[in-house]
């Protein structure tokens, strides 16, 4: 896959700033950056969203909002109210997709720890069609259950989209939480048009950290064009993600990083 289809996700090269984003990406012929929110903070929301203007690329999404289960109402509040800001910031950058982290399990119970993930979704909903912003549901590794996401599988991101059944709630395809499921490639067509992103990285062991353990594409066992091929299959047209949580590639130069993930999307995806 060439260049004209990635999207630089910030979190792959977190040491740098986001205009160094930026100014990597027109240097480098990459046409989308995709900025987790803690790096628009950084800049200050608006200076971000004049950044992204000036520099000319698309913003392919927002990371992220979700975490919307909670052991209480009020905790529950609060995540909605950080979720209408983060589509604040998602419409400060000028993007049309948020990330949506649904939130880890509550007590022993997944049925209602799941239901607030549909309820948090539906109260954030209106806003989000409002300002034309889409919401991705990301589900991720079932590792990741008890902390991160109930949703676990992309059959289960197709449920909750199809029961809210709205044209601003889709799905995630993220190689590294989905790789795995037998029903992968059923689920993906079953998405269609609800897919809102792809996301790549690879999946190498032993793992070394739950959240910081991707491997650059090309280093694992992910067959990346099979699946990159599927979701076009499917209908998605958009940005390919660059997304690598990673100590060991955290650790190399930003340039080293860049110049190695970019040559892999080009020969793995």
């Amino acid at each position: 896959m060439d260049l004209s289809d990635c999207s630089l996700n910030t979190i792959t090269v977190p040491s740098l700033s986001l205009q160094q984003i930026v100014d990597q990406a027109l240097r480098r012929g990459i046409p989308a950056i995709a900025p987790w929110r803690d790096i628009v903070q950084a800049a200050g929301v608006e200076e971000a969203g004049r950044i992204v203007r000036a520099s000319g690329l698309r913003v392919s999404s927002l990371v992220r909002g979700g975490l919307f289960t909670a052991t209480d109402e009020a905790g529950r509040r609060t995540a909605i109210e950080d979720n209408l800001r983060a589509l604040e910031e998602a419409h400060a950058l000028g993007t049309d997709c948020l990330i949506l982290v649904c939130g880890g399990l509550i007590g022993k119970d997944l049925v209602g720890s799941r239901a607030m993930v549909r309820d948090g979704i539906e109260a954030i909903l209106p806003h989000a069609a409002a300002a034309g912003i889409r919401l991705g549901i990301e589900p991720l590794h079932p590792m990741m259950v008890t902390d991160r996401s109930v949703i676990a599988t992309l059959g289960e991101a197709n449920d909750l989209a199809e029961r809210i059944n709205s044209p601003f709630v889709g799905v995630i395809v993220d190689v590294y939480h989905v790789w795995w499921d037998a029903y992968l490639w059923e689920e993906i067509s079953r998405a269609g048009t609800r897919v809102l992103g792809h996301h790549v990285s690879d999946w190498v062991t032993p793992i070394m950290g739950q959240l910081s353990s991707r491997g650059m594409m090309g280093d694992g066992c992910i067959d990346l064009p099979a699946i990159a091929a599927a979701v076009r299959s499917a209908g998605y047209g958009g940005s390919v993600e660059i997304e690598i949580l990673s100590d060991h590639w955290w650790a190399q130069p930003a340039d080293h990083v860049l110049d190695v993930a970019l040559e892999r999307f080009v020969e793995c995806v």
